[in-house]
């Protein structure tokens, strides 16, 4: 097996991390910021393994990009969705997701309402999560 397959193997099988623990911590912040409960370490780091999962899988896409032989080199082929797809709009709309989930995090470290802090999480989270979904190659995928 090569790099190439190792690394594509292992961001496709990330992804559902990503996912499972991104849904986990947008559930727990729609819970919280519905039932007005107190932001806990709990809380914390349930958002805080969603980021770093995110993270990781970010680093596995990037380093998959430039090793990929449908990554840059196929970037101006713009009239085949498919080719757009993986080399433009999954890294581009996936790394825009990832550094609203990252704002996400640090706005919640400078506010001490707890329901600030869910409703934090629960939109910038939401909001990653929906557009990682909107641009996961499924048919690659399955």
């Amino acid at each position: 097996m090569s790099t190439y397959e190792i690394l594509q193997k292992a961001h496709s099988g990330w992804a559902y991390l990503v996912l499972l623990f991104l849904i986990i911590a947008v559930v727990n912040a729609f819970i919280g910021y519905s039932s007005k409960k107190q932001f806990t370490a709990k809380d914390r780091k349930i958002a805080l393994f969603a980021l770093m999962f995110t993270h990781i899988q970010l680093l596995f896409g990037l380093i998959l990009y430039f090793v990929s032989p449908l990554g840059k080199a196929v970037l101006g082929q713009m009239k085949d969705p498919a080719l757009r797809l993986t080399s433009l709009e999954h890294p581009l709309i996936n790394i825009i997701a990832i550094i609203l989930i990252t704002i996400g995090w640090s706005k919640h470290k400078k506010l001490t309402d707890s329901n600030a802090q869910f409703k934090t999480f629960a939109v910038f989270y939401t909001i990653g999560l929906v557009l990682i979904l909107s641009r996961i190659p499924y048919k690659m995928w399955f």
